[in-house]
């Protein structure tokens, strides 16, 4: 009779522990819940319930264990069982887990957002992020096709966020025609570091303006600045503006932009006899 009512007292004790943890796992759930509300992801949102569902089933096996020991059955043959048996469901849904780490990878290091521009090292992927699910990231191309891309594929990227960059960099060349003098060529590097400290669109942190080439065709002057909006829109205005602002301040100087050029050198052959040739 002691020893049923010992006996009696364990399995008490282990059910009560086991409902604990179910209300523990579900506090938890309403903690990750509440905060996952307060993001722009979808991918936290759905990984809110499974992991709820999974510390659950943890806790249910956990709790069947131990009331299974209570009982006075031997649990040593059960545990290598499941580990067996996890092993083999480990094998059948690799890719799966695969997927289900890359997404937790992507929750954790937040490489983008929803909105955000990105684009991979090799250009095979890029676009606007969509939505972040479970299993794979929706990215609508600029072609406006979408592509659903694997979050295993995405956690070994090295993701390019083009919208987390605070300006945007223009490397472009101007050409100038071979009678341009040293005196002119001053004047014109001059012009164009003028126009580019006085323009309200170019960051004034860093830019270059050099005369760096004799090209094949031309002098080469390099201009090198950033733009202080990222937008390809309010970019490519702040660019087109500045070019025309070139163009100005060079047709004042009466410079001309080279254009690619071959000349082409004829010679007739001294052979005594040779008629002329038209």
């Amino acid at each position: 009779m002691r020893e049923l009512m010992n006996q009696f007292v364990l399995l008490s004790v282990s059910l009560l522990l086991s409902w604990l943890m179910f209300r523990m796992v579900d506090v938890l759930t309403d903690l990750l819940h509440r905060w996952a509300m307060r993001t722009d992801s979808t991918l936290d949102d759905q990984l809110v319930p499974l992991v709820s569902r999974a510390g659950k089933v943890a806790v249910g096996i956990l709790g069947a264990l131990m009331v299974l020991q209570n009982l006075g059955y031997s649990i040593s043959g059960i545990i290598a069982g499941l580990g067996v048996g996890g092993l083999a469901v480990a094998l059948a849904a690799q890719k799966t887990l695969s997927d289900l780490f890359g997404s937790i990878m992507l929750l954790v290091d937040r490489p983008f957002t929803i909105g955000d521009w990105v684009k991979s090292p090799d250009g095979n992927v890029e676009g606007v992020v969509e939505e972040i699910g479970f299993r794979s990231t929706r990215i609508r191309t600029f072609e406006k096709t979408l592509i659903n891309v694997p979050n295993s594929r995405l956690a070994d990227f090295i993701i390019d966020n083009q919208d987390r960059r605070p300006i945007r960099r223009v490397w472009i060349t101007v050409g100038l025609t071979y009678d341009t003098t040293a005196t002119q060529m001053s004047d014109a590097v001059a012009a164009i570091r003028k126009l580019l400290t006085e323009h309200e669109g170019v960051d004034q942190e860093f830019f270059l303006v050099r005369f760096t080439d004799f090209g094949d065709s031309s002098l080469d002057i390099m201009v090198y600045y950033f733009t202080k909006s990222i937008f390809w829109d309010e970019y490519l205005a702040v660019r087109e503006n500045v070019n025309l602002q070139i163009m100005t301040a060079f047709e004042g100087q009466g410079l001309q932009i080279a254009f690619p050029t071959t000349t082409v050198h004829l010679a007739k052959d001294e052979i005594p006899g040779a008629p002329d040739q038209p």
